[in-house]
């Protein structure tokens, strides 16, 4: 709908009549399966920011979406199928190797986020499926943190946002490290060779590779200059926000 809006008070140039399938139980719910976490594709942000199994480093990102007015609409599905690089469930979800259940009369699929969003407007979505459920591994975080990055805290597109991940060892020692970057590429950057020299790091290492790290991530992005902001902008603050991350977790001692 936002794609095709020609202006107020204007009906938009769609090209077909419009399908409503929000009322559709079988798209709605959460359950669980074994490890996993599944919310069904026309659950709205309401409902998930209300639900106590949902991750709450997800609800960080669906609290600051939209209104509350528009979040009572809005749901995960249509979020991930308009496959913007500025949508901002999807830093979590590609962090957190989330798939997506697509089906059509006959059959249904499982896909990662990551294959599913082909570029910005692009997915892998069939002419004869729909997207019904997304799949999230039930994993665990000793630390997290999130930022979006916009004019305001609500009602506004991302300039850029930033979700890190982090669980620790016995040891004190970085376990798993993951972070994913929107609205600073084509789609949103998960870059894995920095997530992997992460990974296995005491705190004091964090903090001696802090200016390696940084520079490697600014290698890794590809934002661009528009009405939102700058690709010089959005790069600095990216890095800027990783390296926070990483002095949170230099700073932190190992959770008991």
């Amino acid at each position: 709908m936002a794609a095709r809006r020609r202006g107020p008070g204007l009906i938009p140039d769609l090209p077909a009549p419009p399908l409503f399938l929000g009322h559709l139980k079988e798209l709605k719910g959460l359950r669980r399966e074994p490890g996993s976490l599944v919310i069904g594709a026309a659950c709205t942000l309401t409902e998930l920011l209300e639900h106590p199994d949902v991750p709450v480093e997800l609800k960080a990102a669906l609290a600051e979406m939209a209104s509350p007015a528009l979040r009572n609409v809005a749901t995960l599905g249509g979020n991930i199928c308009n496959a913007s690089p500025a949508g901002d469930t999807l830093p979590f979800l590609y962090a957190a190797d989330a798939e997506l259940e697509l089906a059509n009369a006959d059959q249904s699929r499982r896909l990662p986020v990551t294959e599913f969003i082909l570029g910005p407007g692009g997915t892998a979505l069939g002419d004869d499926e729909l997207l019904t459920a997304i799949i999230i591994p039930e994993l665990s975080w000793d630390t997290w943190f999130y930022r979006k990055v916009g004019t305001r805290r609500a009602n506004a597109l991302s300039k850029l946002s930033f979700l890190g991940l982090a669980r620790r060892d016995e040891a004190g020692g970085i376990a798993d490290f993951r972070c994913a970057f929107g609205a600073v590429g084509p789609t949103v950057v998960r870059p894995a060779g920095l997530e992997e020299q992460v990974r296995g790091l005491s705190p004091g290492r964090i903090e001696a590779l802090l200016p390696a790290l940084r520079r490697k991530c600014e290698a890794m992005l590809e934002p661009i200059d528009d009405q939102r902001s700058t690709a010089f902008y959005r790069a600095s603050v990216a890095a800027a926000l990783l390296v926070h991350f990483l002095q949170i977790l230099a700073a932190t001692e190992a959770s008991s």
